[in-house]
């Protein structure tokens, strides 16, 4: 039913029209769900619906209530505000796929298995929309998800697809590419002409009711409003913006043109990657491309941030409207961040801020945990801790043994026992030399880089932009050995190619995948 509502509502390419096409359709149902009947089905729901809201690629900084000079999030911000924001929030595997393992999963790299950008296993144990769903949600996914088959559900009832451009069989096209070919048939959703990983920003060249951050927001806001199961529901919202292509409607590539845009931070030690007299394509992932670049680059990738916002607020809006904006747990996230040119480097898969950290925000319905809002916490929390989270909102034991623990309780003051720190890692990506692990606990950070053996440490409270390695300052040298002692902890389970002797063990070679990741049918 959601899928044929969608395409019905789309069938025209203007915003006003498909709007008053969805009053049109909201009207056609209100019997079903307007007291006693709806009221009635709701009347023994004990369990909270749950938004959960990501996007690609977000930078954990790009959010007003980080303190962002120049950023605009409003929604976001009201989320946090009137809940939780988690200010140390991770990827432990900052690329899409793996980083996409750990929300499926509730485990860390290591147990689901992904240790750099491969394609998502087939099926884990478990899952988190079939653990949903078990526990008596109906759930829905919208927008990307970037796993493999693409069409794999791993227990959502329905979802309705944005892979942009991928496409990994002749058969697939994705749900948003079928509505905006029925929707504009002789127009090309590409006609922007920004690649998906490139660095260049342009105002979208089309419509601004065909952008697929549009269509998202518009698919989930149809959704709501036509919701009328009596089980409580699991929707999952996933942007796919962010990510490049920076390619927001040409009103909010305006919204930054005179916006105080930070520079881009560049540490000396980041030289190695400035590739200076080397012309560099434009899906450069490396490479000090000048001040104005940058600028442009952010201008365009804030705009795709505040669009996603007013999404965001549509959402919210409408569980408003229903009635259960009080009764919904919401959690917004990324599965990584953005460099945007910190560094001298660009996209994703770095032990860095930039790359690795994430927003995390979570607003709870009254009863989950007491009335304590519009807290900042500096806990190290990680992607692994979303699927605890909602099973304990579905009041549903954790007997799978899952690496991540859940969110509310540290909004129930429970986090006492809560991990010191938490562990990151990539392998091979671009090149050789971009292979690492790492750990932080939020206040330092330390980075082994497997290829070499180069350690890097950083003060994240005097040093957030990581701009000075402390790794060879001699001051430092004991909270550089404590931090490797515990890597070496960290890694020894994993055997004699990660620990030989005592010592982190060298590792040229890539290991893509753990002896942990499932088997493939």
């Amino acid at each position: 039913m959601v899928r044929r509502i969608a395409m019905k509502a789309s069938n025209n390419s203007h915003l006003v029209t498909r709007r008053t096409a969805i009053k049109a359709g909201a009207a056609a149902v209100s019997y079903l769900l307007s007291p006693p009947w709806f009221a009635a089905a709701q009347s023994g729901q004990e369990k909270p619906h749950i938004l959960f809201l990501m996007a690609d690629q977000f930078r954990g900084d790009c959010l007003g209530a980080d303190g962002h000079p120049a950023i605009k999030t409003p929604n976001l911000d009201r989320i946090a505000g009137e809940g939780i924001r988690f200010r140390r929030a991770y990827s432990s595997t900052p690329t899409c796929t793996p980083a996409r393992s750990a929300i499926l999963s509730g485990l860390s790299p290591w147990r689901h298995g992904m240790l750099g950008y491969g394609q998502v296993a087939e099926r884990y144990d478990p899952e988190m929309p079939q653990a949903m769903r078990d526990a008596g949600y109906y759930t829905l996914g919208v927008g990307k998800m970037h796993w493999h088959p693409q069409r794999a559900l791993h227990g959502f009832h329905q979802t309705l697809l944005d892979e942009s451009g991928r496409a990994e069989s002749v058969d697939f096209r994705s749900d948003y590419r079928s509505w905006f070919y029925s929707a504009a048939p002789n127009l090309n959703p590409d006609a922007t002409g920004i690649g998906w990983n490139d660095y260049q920003a342009k105002p979208y060249a089309l419509p601004e009711n065909l952008h697929p951050t549009h269509w998202m927001g518009e698919t989930a806001i149809q959704f709501l409003q036509t919701y009328n199961q009596p089980q409580p529901f699991f929707l999952k919202v996933s942007f796919a913006r962010p990510h490049s292509p920076y390619d927001p409607p040409e009103r909010f590539m305006k919204m930054f043109a005179d916006a105080p845009i930070p520079k881009a931070v560049v540490g000396e030690w980041a030289e190695r990657f400035a590739m200076r007299g080397q012309k560099l394509p434009d899906s450069a992932w490396r490479g000090d491309l000048g001040v104005e670049q940058v600028r442009r680059s952010r201008q365009g990738y804030y705009g795709s941030i505040a669009f996603i916002d007013e999404q965001i607020g549509r959402i919210l809006e409408v569980l408003d409207k229903r009635g259960w904006l009080d009764r919904t747990l919401i959690v917004f996230t990324a599965d990584h961040g953005d460099m945007t040119g910190d560094h001298n480097l660009w996209r994703k898969s770095y032990a860095y801020e930039s790359s690795a950290r994430i927003p995390m925000l979570m607003r709870w319905p009254a009863g989950l945990a007491p009335e304590k809002r519009g807290r900042t916490l500096d806990y190290p929390v990680e992607l692994r801790d979303l699927l605890p989270t909602f099973l304990d909102a579905a009041s549903v034991k954790d007997d799978f043994h899952l690496d991540g623990d859940s969110l509310l309780k540290l909004a129930r003051d429970e986090g006492a026992a809560w991990r010191e720190f938490i562990d990151l890692e990539h392998d091979v990506c671009y090149g050789p030399e971009n292979h690492w692990n790492a750990l932080t606990d939020g206040r330092y950070k330390y980075v082994f880089h497997a290829r070499d053996g180069e350690e890097q440490l950083f003060n994240l409270i005097h040093d957030p932009g990581e701009t000075c390695d402390l790794a060879l300052n001699p001051a430092h040298q004991g909270e550089l050995r404590q931090w490797r002692s515990r890597m070496i902890e960290h890694l020894a389970e994993r055997g004699e190619e990660w620990v030989k002797n005592g010592t982190l063990a060298l590792r040229p070679k890539s290991h893509l995948y753990s002896p942990n990741f499932p088997a493939r049918s």
